[in-house]
């Protein structure tokens, strides 16, 4: 199957996704939030691959979700519709996660909002040294969702999630790794070199075994994170509709 935004390449038992939309900072429109969970399923049957690089463009990694996609706000008049619209992001990410195969993200420049929930949903994170992570949903009005809440508090507890979540600080690659949220960092330009050695160190090992392991290590960890996060696209759509809110986006400058 061929994709409008998304490219394949395999390397053995290791494959690289790279995800570029070649306009507006590789955010994510409803066709690529689409085409990346199609490429996820494809790899659950998938015996032969191992390992999985996913990046984006070298631009950037994604500035989040695309507000100028007209798909996005597209009038539905089935409630059941929108909301499964709504949900795509939510699907997206527990698709990555739930690979079978080893999953690096490697990241360049940004990952804003979707952009950082996506990476969340991967094993590894490689981010370049030049790069930011940035979650600024709660300026807009809007809580964190596509499941990435309960990841996040996974990763680095309870206190730095609400100040990452709450205060939309900016993260440099250095405060990144020191707080958990990457598990290496990269020259400008290499992140992919160094999520593709991680990714075949991954491979080299015993293949049953490392899916085993990473099924079990999921299992412990992601035990309640549906339970919490469940309702979070739904939650957005409560949030999004706030007085402040609605006020927050009409002066938000990103």
């Amino acid at each position: 199957m061929s994709y409008s935004n998304v490219e394949i390449e395999s390397r053995g038992t290791v494959a690289v996704v790279r995800f570029d939309r070649k306009s507006s900072l590789n955010a994510f429109n409803q066709e690529l939030i689409l085409e990346l969970t199609d490429v996820a399923k494809r790899f659950q049957g998938d015996l032969e691959t191992r390992a999985v690089v996913l990046t984006g463009a070298a631009s950037g990694f994604s500035a989040g979700i695309d507000l100028k996609d007209a798909k996005t706000w597209e009038k539905l008049d089935d409630d059941v519709a929108l909301r499964e619209r709504f949900y795509r992001g939510v699907k997206l990410c527990k698709a990555w996660e739930e690979m079978p195969q080893i999953t690096v993200a490697a990241m360049e420049k940004l990952a804003v909002g979707a952009g950082v929930a996506l990476a969340l949903a991967c094993d590894w994170r490689v981010l370049a040294r030049d790069a930011y992570l940035y979650v600024p949903e709660v300026k807009i009005g809007l809580n964190l969702q596509w499941g990435a809440l309960p990841r996040l508090i996974t990763l680095v507890g309870p206190a730095r999630a609400k100040r990452i979540v709450i205060l939309c600080e900016r993260m440099s690659a250095e405060h990144a790794l020191d707080w958990g949220l990457v598990d290496e960092l990269a020259d400008s330009g290499a992140s992919i070199e160094g999520a593709l050695a991680l990714a075949e160190a991954a491979a080299a090992m015993p293949h049953a075994t490392t899916r085993m392991i990473k099924e079990a290590v999921n299992a412990t960890a992601n035990a309640l994170h549906h339970v919490s996060a469940y309702a979070d696209a739904d939650l957005s759509q409560l949030t999004g509709g706030f007085q402040d809110a609605l006020a927050a986006r009409k002066t938000f400058a990103g």
